[in-house]
Order: C-alpha cells, then structure tokens, then sequence
C-alpha cells in the first residue's frame, strides 16, 4: 500500500535564505543576458562574475558548472516527474497524475516543459555544451522517477518494473518536450504550439495505457 507524502510544509525562507536566493537569481539573469547576447560558449565565468559585480568564486559556490548558469531550473526540471507522482490522488495512477500534470503545464506555457521563447531557446539549441547538459537533465529526471516509483510500488530488489515504466514515462516527456522545442525553433506562436502540444500529449500518453494504466494506483 503506498504512503502519504511525509514532506513537511515549507517554510517562509530566513533572510539568509532570501538573501542568498536573491544572489542567486541575479547571477543567473545576468550570466543568461550575457549568453543571449553573444553566445553559450563565448562567455567566460569571469566576464559574468564582473557583470554581476560579485567574485568568480561566488559563480561557481552557486553553479558549480557553466551549463548550470543558463540551465537554472535543473532542480525543478529534475525532480518534476517523480514529485507529480507522489502528490498523486487516491484512486490515481502514475501515467493519469503524469498526464494531468503535463497538461496544467502546457496551460500556464510552463519553462520546464519547453516553453522558454525562441531566443533562449535557440541559444540551447546552438549550443553542444547546453544540448548536452539538458540530455542529462533527462536521464536523471528518469532515474528519479523509477525510484519514487519503486517505493510507491515497494518494488522488491531486482525487480525491473520500476525502471521500465519510468523509461516509457519518461519517454513520453522527452518525446513531448522535443515537440516543444522544435514548434518554437519553427516560430510557431505560443498559443498554437499549447493547443498542438496538448492534443500530442493526449495521443501520446494514450499509447501507454495498455501498459501502464493500471500502474502505481495511490490505494490511500
């Protein structure tokens, strides 16, 4: 029987907290204002610490790798999938909370799912560090998602079920996400490229109801 979430309601940050949070973000907005500007790979670290009046090893405490720097939502991008699963409903599946989480994202155009506008985009796609680094965001949004699936399962040592459901899950997103990029590389207006994405995705997690429609149901 699987569990209820046992995560403690967050807490208002401290000033520290906010403090370093608000850094954070500046170094952030400046290093992508910089990349947009002249390129991924033409910016140095140190040119952005200058930028952001701060020192070089205050970049990198923050974002220890450059991609990072412009790939800033990697611990929401990350954790996403498996997050949607454990917060599912009673009486839902892991493929129906995946699903019906995909489609609130599509309505609010939502960054982590691919819609970030052509420019950020573009330099993404112009970039091999930035394509790389994001190929790895997958995988290890995928590698969360079997493990949250393997304790919502109480899958037993060695057994495959958890990792193979989270590879057609993840897939399916992967597979989405593609189609996010390629309609904004094409000049698609958002609107348009929503209201396609959101016919894709029904079609697209529909192939895996035979499969997985009947998998990791939240009992209570």
């Amino acid at each position: 029987m699987a569990k209820e979430p046992t995560t403690p309601p967050r807490q208002p940050p401290g000033l520290r907290e906010l403090k370093k949070q608000q850094t954070r973000q500046a170094i952030s907005d400046t290093a992508t204002g910089l990349f947009l500007a002249r390129g991924f790979e033409a910016v140095t670290i140190a040119e952005i610490a200058a930028a952001a009046q701060v020192a070089k090893m205050t970049v990198t405490n923050y974002f220890p790798r450059k991609e990072d720097l412009a790939l800033d939502l990697r611990e929401e991008f990350v954790g996403s999938l498996a997050r949607t699963v454990a917060e599912r409903a009673v009486g839902e599946s892991a493929l129906a909370a995946l699903r019906r989480e995909f489609l609130a994202a599509v309505e609010r155009r939502d960054p982590v799912i691919g819609f970030a506008g052509p420019e950020f985009t573009g330099m993404i796609v112009e970039s091999p560090a930035l394509t790389a680094r994001l190929r790895e965001f997958h995988e290890l949004r995928e590698s969360a998602l079997a493990e949250r699936l393997a304790e919502e399962t109480a899958a037993a040592d060695g057994d495959m079920t958890p990792q193979a459901a989270a590879a057609q899950l993840g897939g399916a997103h992967r597979v989405l996400f593609a189609e996010t990029v390629r309609r904004t590389m094409a000049g698609e207006d958002t609107d348009s490229a929503a209201g396609a994405l959101a016919t894709a995705a029904e079609r697209v997690f529909g192939f895996l109801e035979p499969s997985l429609a009947g998998y990791a149901i939240r009992e209570s």
